[in-house]
């Protein structure tokens, strides 16, 4: 299986301004030499705590903000070198799914006339009708009515607004979607249905998903492989189907932990992560996760672990795994 993203020691930070004249008073490191690969066909989750850079990251792969440093490439093209003109043509090929469906279309546009931008913007379908029946074609796949096209965005509920954000993303029949917690804002009944729907579109179209949310249960069952951040910082890349099963990182096992059993009459415990989070504008030596880890060492506020890989499938960035992964 060929990879359809590549992004290569990938890093941004942002500059922090205060006082009367707004000066520089520090940086803060959002995304640190991050590399990793996506699977053409597959569903690639990216976890962690909020503010660990996961939306960053999502961001940094669509070019919506540049890099401090790193590569990234799309079919094998460093969209990095990409003109203006040249990226947009690329865009047609990699869209994204907003967190907030509240806010991602024009409050004085209809529907139909935001998902009818795409095609006006890129110049493809001149004529009404076949605008009319591309546009309801969309809507129908997302699972709306074409009545719905002449609503306006307060008009709709939260799930229907996220399936009218879904149709517009893939409106120029995109090859990559990005997913920044697409079910966040919902229900959960709807969260089912969009996840359900998302499933679906993804076999219809043969399209690759980058999937960011919080909910580590969720991302196990719909996602194929999982990477888990920790202050812009990869912890681990491992399996999906090992995440409860055989973490590596102290992070990752402290996330499991937290997950919530629904078996009837079984008490759940909560584990509490012991220690300070470093101040994301002084990042200390070593591991970022050190101050918290009860595996610490010395040389963990010494030298930065990097990504090795695990014989069962994966990588960790640990000097102390909870297994052993020198055989």
């Amino acid at each position: 299986m060929d990879n359809i993203v590549e992004v290569d020691n990938l890093s941004v930070s942002f500059d922090v301004r205060g006082g009367l004249l707004l000066r520089k008073i520090g940086s803060v490191q959002a995304v640190n030499n991050v590399s990793f690969s996506i699977r053409r066909g597959e569903v690639l989750g990216v976890v962690g705590e909020s503010g660990c850079g996961k939306s960053t990251l999502a961001r940094l792969i669509l070019r919506l903000i540049e890099p401090s440093s790193g590569k990234i490439r799309f079919n094998g093209n460093d969209i990095l070198k990409l003109s203006k003109n040249e990226l947009r043509k690329q865009r047609r090929h990699m869209q994204m799914v907003f967190q907030d469906p509240f806010s991602v279309m024009d409050p004085l546009y209809t529907v139909f006339r935001s998902l009818n931008e795409a095609f006006k913007i890129n110049g493809i379908i001149h004529t009404p009708e076949e605008r009319l029946s591309t546009i309801n074609g969309l809507l129908e796949m997302v699972n709306l009515s074409p009545l719905h096209g002449h609503s306006y965005p307060h008009q709709l509920s939260g799930g229907q607004k996220q399936r009218a954000d879904i149709a517009r993303a893939l409106a120029l029949s995109p090859e990559f979607l990005v997913l920044d917690e697409p079910t966040a804002a919902l229900d959960v009944s709807v969260q089912a249905q969009v996840i359900k729907l998302l499933d679906e579109l993804k076999e219809k179209m043969n399209l690759t998903f980058l999937f960011i949310s919080h909910d580590l249960s969720l991302v196990s069952y719909f996602c194929d492989r999982i990477i888990v951040m920790y202050l812009g910082n990869i912890m681990e890349i491992l399996p999906a189907d090992a995440v409860s099963k055989k973490p590596c990182h102290p992070y990752t096992k402290a996330l499991t932990d937290n997950i919530f059993s629904t078996i009837p009459n079984k008490e759940n415990s909560i584990p509490v992560l012991e220690g300070e989070v470093p101040t994301p504008f002084n990042l200390p030596p070593g591991c970022v996760f050190a101050s918290r880890c009860n595996k610490v060492k010395s040389l963990c506020h010494e030298e930065a672990p990097l990504l090795r890989d695990v014989p069962e499938g994966g990588q960790v960035a640990c000097h102390y795994p909870l297994f052993d992964i020198s055989s």
